[in-house]
């Protein structure tokens, strides 16, 4: 069984997820993976740099702000970064599942589980919900940011 465990920017899914890892259950981050793979991949390297340009990576490291500059403040640009990483971190899930379909269940992690329709993916959802200031809080303590360019990225998701 998969479980989706959903939230906004801050809402607290992460440390929903951590308490789920300390009963030992197996956890997805997609972010996190997301982050892996466009690293790794060359083939989301290459694609990611035919839309987006050289400054994409330097020194074959992702550059998240700029790429970050782009694309939430541009939506259309937005659905076309979600449109190169989204299908293969899917299939990266699909992988990583099967090594695990022994299981009771595990926690799918998604931000935008809504958004990019994961949710056809799992059995149960889980959201998480939090007051908007605390959100914001918790972010600016744990982000070099501005409330700025948290609001651009709320402004990216669904509302609770």
């Amino acid at each position: 069984m998969i479980v989706g465990l959903t939230g906004g920017i801050g809402s607290g899914k992460t440390t929903i997820a951590k308490m789920f890892y300390k009963l030992g259950v197996s956890i997805y981050i997609a972010d996190i993976e997301a982050k892996k793979l466009m690293n790794t991949s060359e083939v989301i390297q290459k694609e990611l740099i035919e839309a987006f340009g050289e400054e994409t990576y330097i020194n074959g490291e992702l550059n998240r702000s700029y790429l970050s500059n782009i694309v939430f403040n541009q939506p259309e640009e937005l659905q076309k970064i979600n449109s190169i990483v989204h299908p293969r971190v899917g299939q990266h899930f699909k992988d990583w599942y099967h090594e695990r379909s022994n299981e009771k269940y595990v926690i799918k992690e998604v931000a935008i589980l809504f958004e990019n329709d994961s949710y056809t993916q799992c059995d149960k959802i889980i959201t998480v919900v939090a007051p908007i200031e605390e959100r914001f809080r918790r972010i600016l303590l744990r982000d070099t940011t501005t409330r700025e360019a948290v609001q651009s990225r709320m402004n990216n998701q669904w509302t609770d």
